[in-house]
């Protein structure tokens, strides 16, 4: 049996548009004006001075709703809101017609306190600066002229286009290298970890960009886990967080060794502009050729002055003779006065010598009389002169005791002035 749609008789059909202003006015009667409590989220102030948010439950639910407040109430406030923060709205609730969606028009914003990333993210604020990881005293400079910079970001994000077409522009010549990573979501974290160790491990690049777009506390919350903090800390080169737009703030940017505004921003500080390096060589270059012009117009004045000394060489060879003829005088008269004083000393040494030796030779002559007199003493014909004699064996040796002679032994006797041969008789 074939079904048939059609419309019950007496039943309304509604447009679109009617259907959603009887649904607000619906919402207008049931709920009025009331008063809400949640944490804001995505918080952004238009130009019009219009403000637009979420306001997420603050008992951590998954529920939302989004808000919009108008310029004359967002003029009231005094305070400024930021994402995260507990706030109390008193307003209405309406559908926004253009896209069908329910809205909560606030009239006004009454500050509670921090929700609950914003304290975890205090806490661990707190926790890492005691431990001195945001000191300024371990900030690392960055290279001066990068050859390689490194990114880790998501290869999706318009981040990543943003900061190649810079660095494309600036400095063409530096090579880029992408660590692909996650950068939003629970897994954002762990992507971020394994990204950060590749480019550790690798070593390949001069400096380091960790980036991406901006977005609400939830979106960055990845650049806020305490893994990724202590990974971008231990990074052995220097690093620049270029996380979220620049009222967007994250524990990445304290950590980091330079903190940029934006992505784009981070990849203008990473590298010099080349047209600005050219200029500066160009500088260079003409300060370098104004000098080497000087220098060789100081060469060409003394090579002329040489050559006008050289057009006169009489003049120099009549200055080099008398300059000879002045050492030659010099030379003669210290030669004289050498010679002078040589002669003085030879003199003088030639006299004391003479009377040394004179001294040397009476003093000899002496002595030696003395020890002809004490040898003179000594001779043994002075004795034999008294009437001694000498008794000699036939070997010619003396006697000197007579029970060393036999009977019938012929001795010989020597006196000062002869000598006799015996034999003994007796004994």
């Amino acid at each position: 049996m074939a079904e048939t749609s059609a419309t019950p008789v007496g039943a309304r059909t509604w447009s679109v548009s009617a259907l959603l202003l009887a649904i607000a006015d619906a919402l207008a009667a049931r709920f009025g004006a009331c008063t809400v409590q949640g944490e804001l989220s995505s918080f952004t102030c238009a130009a019009s001075g219009h403000c637009y948010f979420t306001l997420k439950d603050a008992a951590g639910a998954a529920a939302s709703v989004r808000c919009a407040m108008f310029r004359r109430a967002a003029s009231l406030l005094d305070f400024t809101p930021r994402d995260g923060q507990q706030v109390e709205l008193r307003g209405r609730v309406t559908v926004y017609e253009p896209r069908g969606e329910m809205q909560f028009v606030v009239e006004s914003m009454r500050a509670l306190g921090a929700g609950s990333l914003f304290e975890q993210f205090l806490r661990l604020k707190a926790k890492l600066e005691s431990e001195g990881l945001f000191e300024s005293a371990r900030k690392r400079a960055l290279p001066a002229f990068a050859r390689r910079v490194g990114i880790v970001t998501s290869l999706a994000g318009a981040a990543l286009h943003d900061m190649l077409t810079t660095l494309a522009r600036r400095a063409p010549q530096v090579r880029v290298v992408i660590y692909p990573s996650l950068v939003q979501g629970s897994e954002a974290p762990a992507a971020l970890l394994s990204a950060l160790a590749a480019a550790a491990q690798r070593r390949e690049v001069d400096v380091l960009i960790v980036a991406r777009g901006g977005g609400s506390i939830e979106d960055l919350w990845a650049f806020n886990d305490e893994r990724v903090i202590r990974a971008v800390a231990a990074m052995p080169m220097p690093v620049v967080s270029g996380v979220g737009h620049e009222t967007d703030v994250t524990l990445c940017d304290f950590v980091a060794d330079l903190r940029a505004a934006t992505p784009t921003a981070a990849a203008e500080l990473v590298v010099a502009e080349r047209e600005a390096l050219l200029g500066a060589l160009a500088q260079t270059a003409r300060r370098l050729q104004r000098s080497v012009a000087r220098r060789l117009e100081m060469q060409a004045q003394r090579l002329d002055r040489l050559g006008l000394q050289l057009a006169r060489p009489g003049q120099a060879v009549a200055r080099a003779q008398q300059h000879l003829q002045t050492l030659g005088y010099r030379r003669e008269r210290a030669w004289s006065r050498a010679r002078e004083v040589h002669a003085t000393t030879a003199a003088r040494q030639g006299d004391r010598l003479q009377r040394a030796i004179t001294a040397r030779l009476h003093a000899e002559q002496s002595r030696l009389a003395a020890l002809g007199g004490r040898l003179g003493s000594l001779d043994p014909t002075r004795v034999l002169a008294r009437g001694y004699a000498f008794v000699l064996d036939d070997q010619q040796h003396a006697v000197v005791s007579a029970r060393s002679v036999n009977a019938g032994q012929t001795l010989s006797l020597r006196w000062h002035d002869g000598a006799a041969r015996v034999r003994v008789e007796d004994q």
